[in-house]
């Protein structure tokens, strides 16, 4: 057969001699011997890249580019933080070489590029990048400039001062070790972490198909808000908000608009619109510059006045005439001067537009939950918090439970041991060696190994009657701190408040005021400039009717008129509140379930002076068996200021103004109220820190005791014993002695339900402790009734007596008798048999009608 005609297999066998039939095997000098493929699959190129590749992307995420959500590190920083605590390093320690500790991280713990290492130690430690640094650098770690740090080699480093509380209690059994690369050392998976770190100092990072963008935020905000979890475990994000208002950039900055905070916080994605802080100066020709003092996080400031300068060159912004960067060791200082006659506005809108004065900041809180990443609301990061240090705090106080019961354990034998100690001696003496005399200790006095073993390293001096009383001590201290232990171990609560201590420490220690503002957003045009602030006047009947009416509708009269015509209500309705505000006010309308409404005055419709009005369960949100309790009147919502609040079984509770500052429209919870009680009174104080309180029963007993007895809570907090109250009495009247009230023109107008009243000097109810039983505020009889209402009243006022029946009847204060504490009083309202005074309103502010009015 010609070559041209064999196939493959025929030329084949012709040079190996071999056909397909013949089982020897080919041997080749010099090569192996074949493998058996018998048992060999296919593997198709693509699943394998595959597999190799979603490998790769796992480690990625897990080992390299993603945070934990408990300690909010990588692995590299984790390392780096580790690494230094074994060299025995802290914030009073001498500096070190930054390539000494690089060179231990990656000898040790982390086998990648030194750059790598080093990289993330500089960032750590740089003041413009970290709100919280973790590494006190000495040297030059670079700057806001974009400069470089120097050589690891010539800087140097150890931990801060806050970095220890991430490893605090890391000896003590608190979180689980895994083996480094090469299974010669131990590595935490995670550190203790008392420090709320994820949230702190954020975390940026780019893993395979996902990426994480977790902006810094405030030590004291972060903490208020893990206290107000641990108090209410199902507060809203909402509710949290106001306790952690927003990012906190470590270069300061201001957020424009609050729609991207609240996204994030919801749902764990936002876009922050992040601007420099400017101010506009005025030179004494008239000529104005532009100084930016702070930057948008993470700018770079050279690049941003490269960028400005390039908009000048090109013209695409005009009316610059100089641009200088005067930035020192006291802050940022970049001028921007302007040509004469410019407007400052129109510049400084060219330079948020064209250039990253301001820019977007898109969060994607994405960290790593039980090694798997999640996308995690606020409340989600708070509650992996909680839970990390609610396990760390478990396995501490079992590691000391354990430590100290072993400690009692050898004193419990060196007890024994003391109380026979002749014997002990004689059995020690007798023995030829140590492993005797322990088999012998052990069988005539049950010791344990461990014991016996202690009493026989046991040193002569602890047989002085000195060291007994010592061991004696120590014992019982230790029964204690076991008891302690033990109480701890057995009841979540006393965890929980452990965590909350030690959260509260965190910001007294480290907490610092907020840099970053937040304010509304810029170029929105929101419906308050389209409103005139202007006066009017609001009212609320009983039966919920509220409205709105311009005060130039009513014409001024002599004091003394009548007033009541200013409305036209239902039957059996009649006017509760009364308000002069402006149309930009804020009005908080709490409820007598303890919620709170905000609303603005333009926002209540606008009527007639004889129209009713709306319902104002068609305002708000209001339950069926829910009412409007009390109307504040807030213009701004200073700091200084607070709301206090009193129920009807006698708890107390102070809260700040500003935490009612934003609301949502479904309301938001301002005190917790048991099951069996409402809220009866609120009211807002004047500032000054030295205003009193004055409440009465329904059985005539009422206390007036200092502000400053009550603590400022959260709006999720209970509250505090603000009178002790006697069998079935109850708390019906409430009021805020103001500082700055004339106490001689001020009076306590007690009216009872029979419609007999008194009024009484405020010098006759001296100032007692708050929760104090009280004293006696009117001498009850089967002709008065019980007590109905108090107010706070002076000459000239005005009330109105409302019955259960709707009946209403409307005096001067100046015709009511000033009677002494313990009297009766007079008959101001003869009342029906079946009827009582349900209400009184106070008529101080209300307009009246002119005669042509009525």
């Amino acid at each position: 057969m010609s070559d041209d005609f064999k196939n493959d297999d025929e030329r084949e066998d012709e040079i190996t001699g071999m056909d397909d039939n013949d089982d020897r095997e080919i041997v080749v000098e010099g090569m192996p011997k074949a493998t058996d493929l018998s048992n060999e699959s296919n593997v198709y190129i693509e699943d394998e890249i595959k597999a190799a590749y979603l490998d790769y992307s796992m480690s990625v995420i897990v080992s390299r580019a993603l945070p934990d959500v408990r300690d909010g590190l990588k692995p590299v920083h984790r390392r780096i933080l580790f690494s230094m605590s074994e060299m025995g390093m802290s914030h009073k320690t001498p500096f070190k070489k930054s390539a000494r500790i690089v060179g231990d991280v990656l000898g040790k713990y982390h086998p990648h590029g030194d750059s790598s290492v080093y990289g993330a130690m500089v960032r750590m430690a740089q003041d413009f990048n970290m709100r919280y640094e973790l590494i006190d650098g000495h040297g030059n770690f670079g700057s806001i400039d974009g400069d470089e740090a120097a050589a690891m080699r010539y800087t140097e480093a150890r931990m801060a001062k806050i970095t220890e509380e991430l490893l605090a209690d890391i000896g003590k059994d608190t979180i689980d070790y895994r083996k480094n690369f090469d299974e010669s050392l131990d590595e935490p998976v995670v550190l203790p972490a008392k420090l709320p770190n994820l949230l702190l100092n954020g975390a940026n990072g780019i893993a395979v198909g996902m990426a994480t963008n977790i902006p810094p935020h405030n030590l004291g905000e972060v903490v208020d808000g893990i206290i107000a979890l641990i108090d209410n475990p199902e507060i809203s994000i909402d509710e949290l908000i106001t306790y952690v208002k927003g990012p906190d950039f470590p270069t300061g900055g201001i957020i424009n608009g609050k729609q991207g905070i609240y996204d994030a916080y919801r749902t764990g994605r936002g876009k922050l619109r992040v601007a420099g802080r400017v101010e506009i100066e005025t030179s004494k020709t008239g000529k104005k510059s532009i100084i930016v003092t702070e930057l948008p996080y993470q700018v770079n400031k050279s690049r941003l006045i490269e960028k400005i300068a390039d908009l000048v060159k090109q013209k695409k912004i005009t009316g610059i005439s100089d641009l200088r960067d005067e930035t020192d060791r006291d802050g940022i200082r970049v001028v921007i001067e302007l040509k004469k006659g410019e407007e400052s506005e129109l510049i400084l809108n060219s330079l948020y537009k064209f250039t990253d004065l301001q820019n977007t900041f898109g969060v994607i809180m994405l960290a790593l939950v039980d090694n798997a990443p999640r996308v995690l609301n606020l409340k989600q990061v708070l509650q992996k918090y909680l839970e990390h240090r609610f396990e760390v705090i478990t396995r501490r106080t079992e590691f000391e439970l354990k430590k100290a019961r072993n400690r009692a354990h050898i004193l419990e034998g060196f007890k024994i041991a003391l109380d026979n100690i002749e014997e002990v001696i004689k059995i020690i003496r007798a023995s030829k060696d140590a492993n005797i005399a322990r088999a012998e200790l052990i069988a005539k006095f049950e010791f344990s190994e461990i014991q016996a073993k202690a009493i026989l390293d046991m040193r002569l001096q602890r047989l002085t009657g000195l060291e007994r009383d010592k061991i004696n001590q120590e014992y019982n201290e230790l029964m204690q701190l076991i008891e302690k232990l033990m109480g701890i171990l057995s009841d979540d609560s006393k965890i929980y408040g452990i965590i909350k201590e030690e959260a509260l420490k965190l910001k007294e220690d480290f907490g610092d005021e907020r840099r970053t503002e937040i304010r509304n957003a810029r170029a929105e045009i929101s419906i308050e400039d389209l409103i005139k602030d202007e006066e009017v006047v609001v009212t609320l009947t009983e039966k919920g009717y509220v409205k709105r009416v311009a005060i130039d509708t009513y014409r001024s009269q002599k004091r003394g008129g009548i007033g009541v015509n200013a409305t036209n209500t239902v039957e059996d309705d009649v006017v509760k509140d009364m308000y002069i505000a402006k149309a930009l006010d804020t009005l908080l309308i709490f409820t007598t379930k303890g919620k709170v409404f905000s609303i603005k005055v333009y926002e209540i419709p606008e009527t007639g002076k004889q129209a009713r009005g709306k319902l104002i369960g068609n305002i708000i949100n209001l339950d069926n068996d829910e009412k409007v309790s009390t109307i504040i009147k807030v213009r701004e919502f200073e700091k200084n200021k607070n709301l206090f609040f009193v129920t009807r079984n006698g708890v107390v509770k102070k809260s700040e103004l500003t935490l009612f500052s934003n609301i949502m429209k479904a309301g938001k919870r301002a005190i917790r109220l048991n099951d069996d009680d409402e809220v009866m009174f609120i009211g807002l104080t004047s500032g000054s820190g030295e205003d009193e309180i004055f409440a009465a029963t329904r059985n005539g007993i009422a206390i007036k005791f200092s502000e400053k007895d009550v603590r400022s809570m959260g709006t999720s907090a209970v509250g505090v014993r603000g009178i002790t109250l006697r069998d079935k009495d109850k708390v019906v009247g409430a009021a805020i002695i103001n500082s700055e009230m004339d106490n001689n023109k001020m009076r306590i107008l007690t009216i009872t339900e029979e419609g007999y009243g008194k009024r009484t000097k405020l010098s006759e109810y001296r100032l007692q402790s708050r929760g104090g039983k009280g004293l006696i505020n009117a001498k009850l009889n089967d002709k008065t009734g019980k007590i109905a209402d108090v107010k706070i009243v002076r000459e000239n006022d005005e009330i109105m007596l409302i019955t259960s029946e709707g009946t209403l009847i409307r005096t001067s204060i100046n015709d009511i008798t000033v009677r002494s504490r313990s009297a009766t009083g007079v008959r101001i309202m003869k009342v029906r048999n079946n009827e009582k005074i349900a209400s009184v309103v106070k008529i101080t502010e209300a307009p009246d009608f002119s005669e042509e009015d009525k």
